[in-house]
């Protein structure tokens, strides 16, 4: 940002008066609150002749459509509206893009692969909740959770399930017991650390049937074990109170719903109670950012380079104050640890013992219901955008697209 733009002015009310300078390559030359932003490239950019630069800013002009509802946003796409869609789902990719601009040509499908952490995806339960505060309770959502069921049903079985939080990339943590310097880093913290961490964690896999007998029973046992009991076809605790979950979605996101219909069956079975609240964009950010919900859709990008930011996802300090991505509450000494050494590490080796404890910490902490990741991106666009054949580790993430594409009409 330009400081002498904001010398003298209240930058924090200063709403959208007044367009910001900035030293990126492109610069804002229309908008529409809420709709789209236009950006065009900025000739007399300072940066055009650096090295690090060549190759990239190629588009004269890039305009932003925002869209509320994924749905609307797909159906754009299919009319010319945009060019280009990343596609999340697997099963999609496959029966959905036989529209006439793919059989022509015109629109073209591009897979691009990576090798970057999985990060969490799915359900991220609030343990601020007395309910959702005994391991033994989230771990028998997560054993109610059909994932083998679920994901046939919404991507054929496409897409595989994320097995830890950095999954996919160098810094997963290793099956089975800790070792070596994880076990190092970990054992000082062995009197916290739920069942799991050290010895190994994996997450429970059903038969791929509806009824998913086998982990409905130990997700029974664990909540009797809890003191969630069955009284009358409900589960309930010793006061009485009935366990219902209230599970916070955003409008248009048919897939998460779709989801928890099936969920709401499975936990029906254990006495329980599921009922999806569908709400706009501003009142999730608003809900979430005071974590008032049960549990909410949930996701957390990671880098192959953690620092100091994951003191924001999983520090002590976002239990109460708001608008942190510690959604779920987490209160760790232990993972705490694991940041302060990712964060000073002096050897790459203490830097990866450190994130793969920090990995164990955080899957067995059974804080989320992960759902399916992939280690390719799904790409449609027009065929007139073009992409590098040398790839980056990253793949298609910041700095991808729309930085390094160019367009030919030709």
């Amino acid at each position: 940002m330009k400081k002498a733009q904001w010398d003298g002015k209240d930058f924090v009310n200063s709403g959208l008066n007044e367009v910001p300078l900035s030293s990126a390559p492109y610069v804002i030359t229309d908008f529409d609150a809420g709709n789209y932003v236009r950006l065009t490239r900025n000739p007399d950019y300072w940066g055009a002749d650096v090295s690090f630069r060549r190759g990239t800013a190629n588009f004269d002009e890039i305009r932003m459509d925002f869209y509320a509802d994924g749905s609307v946003q797909f159906e754009a796409f299919k009319g010319g509206e945009s060019s280009s869609f990343r596609e999340l789902n697997a099963e999609r990719w496959e029966t959905s893009y036989n529209f006439p601009a793919v059989e022509s040509g015109d629109i073209v499908k591009s897979l691009i692969p990576h090798k970057r952490p999985s990060g969490i995806t799915g359900y991220v339960m609030n343990t601020r909740q007395s309910k959702f505060q005994d391991w033994r309770v989230r771990q028998a959502l997560i054993n109610a959770f059909n994932f083998e069921f679920i994901n046939q049903a919404n991507t054929g079985g496409r897409q595989k399930r994320i097995t830890s939080y950095f999954s996919n990339s160098v810094l997963a943590l290793k099956p089975g017991h800790a070792s070596g310097r994880v076990l190092e880093f970990l054992e000082p913290h062995q009197e916290e650390l739920l069942p799991g961490t050290i010895e190994g964690y994996t997450l429970p896999a059903s038969n791929g049937t509806v009824r998913n007998r086998a982990n409905i029973l130990i997700a029974d046992d664990l909540l009797n074990q809890a003191g969630w009991v069955v009284d009358d076809g409900k589960r309930k605790n010793a006061k009485g109170e009935e366990f219902t979950i209230t599970v916070l979605l955003k409008q248009g996101d048919t897939e998460s719903q779709s989801m928890m219909d099936i969920y709401q069956q499975s936990l029906e079975r254990l006495g329980i109670t599921l009922t999806s609240e569908v709400i706009d964009s501003a009142q999730y950010k608003e809900r979430t950012q005071v974590y008032d919900f049960d549990m909410a859709y949930y996701r957390r990008g990671l880098s192959l380079s953690p620092g100091n930011e994951q003191m924001l996802y999983w520090g002590a300090e976002g239990i109460e104050k708001p608008g942190t991505r510690n959604w779920m509450g987490m209160d760790s000494t232990a993972a705490e640890d694991m940041i302060n050494r990712l964060v000073t590490s002096n050897s790459h080796d203490d830097f990866l013992a450190a994130a793969k404890a920090l990995d164990r910490i955080l899957i067995a902490g059974r804080y989320v219901i992960p759902t399916h990741t992939n280690n390719i991106s799904r790409l449609a666009h027009v065929k007139e955008i073009k992409f590098p054949d040398h790839l980056p580790m990253y793949g298609d993430w910041i700095g991808f697209l729309p930085d390094v594409w160019w367009f030919d009409p030709n």
